[in-house]
């Protein structure tokens, strides 16, 4: 028997904003195997009760120790063998960015890269944080396991995946060093599984909010579910859905089967 998966994942830049917005119909009527989020800028105990008893469904959080800021969240059906919230270093362990799933066969990172744009400082953050998350993930190939990793990731990697390169080839998200990152990373053999089934231009996830730019399409595609080339055999389909409103990022998708 094999198993068949159905993910999504989405930043929604904070939880209680979008619930204001019909997330808990949406995601019930989406009835995800598993459902990622990031930003959800929640400590576990301030998650609303119909959100932290959904039926049928396990909840993880990762919060960070500031106050209203990053976080992440894992619901999933099937429960995992275990949970990690972070690489194993405090400096990037206490912002509430990591949750590790091990399910076995299976291991899904939901991850919540860090933004580079407020300075020097976030943005050497940044590129450490990359570094650090490729040297674990490839721990976790080496032990042979499937790989499911997926989030935000903060930058866009293609000229495809921006609609104005050229304007923003000097902005954190689309910098050469951090696009070389992201070659850096599919050249150890992850697939960007969008890709897979769609090369068309004009496929965002991400729009400033302050220009209106989602009426214009005028986005990113910084949002991602990669999985190691043994799991990419097993992709049915990955999509993206710009029409669900109430964050300036939209959920992604993936249909995954996997040997049972």
């Amino acid at each position: 028997m094999a198993n068949r998966w159905k993910l999504l994942s989405w930043n929604v830049n904070g939880l209680r904003a979008v619930v204001k917005k019909g997330f808990l119909q949406w995601f019930l009527q989406e009835d995800p195997d598993i459902l990622c989020l990031q930003e959800s800028k929640l400590s576990e105990d301030q998650v609303p009760e119909d959100l932290r008893q959904v039926p049928g469904y396990h909840l993880y959080v990762s919060s960070a120790q500031r106050k209203g800021y990053s976080g992440v969240m894992l619901y999933t059906k099937t429960e995992p063998q275990s949970v990690l919230y972070g690489f194993g270093g405090d400096e990037f362990d206490n912002e509430g960015r990591i949750i590790i799933a091990d399910y076995g066969h299976l291991v899904l990172m939901n991850i919540y890269f860090p933004n580079g744009r407020t300075g020097q400082e976030r943005l050497d953050y940044k590129m450490r944080f990359y570094e650090a998350f490729l040297e674990f993930v490839e721990g976790m190939k080496a032990q042979g396991r499937r790989i499911v990793v997926c989030g935000d990731v903060n930058t866009a990697h293609k000229e495809i995946d921006i609609a104005r390169p050229r304007e923003n080839a000097k902005t954190s998200g689309f910098l050469p060093m951090e696009r070389e990152w992201m070659d850096r990373f599919v050249e150890r053999g992850y697939v960007d599984t969008f890709r897979m089934f769609n090369q068309e231009p004009g496929q965002y996830t991400w729009w400033d909010t302050i220009s209106r730019a989602r009426e214009r399409n005028v986005g990113w595609r910084i949002d991602y579910f990669f999985v190691d080339q043994g799991a990419s055999e097993g992709v049915e389909s990955a999509w993206i859905m710009p029409e669900v409103m109430g964050s300036d990022h939209c959920p992604i998708g993936l249909r995954l089967k996997l040997p049972g």
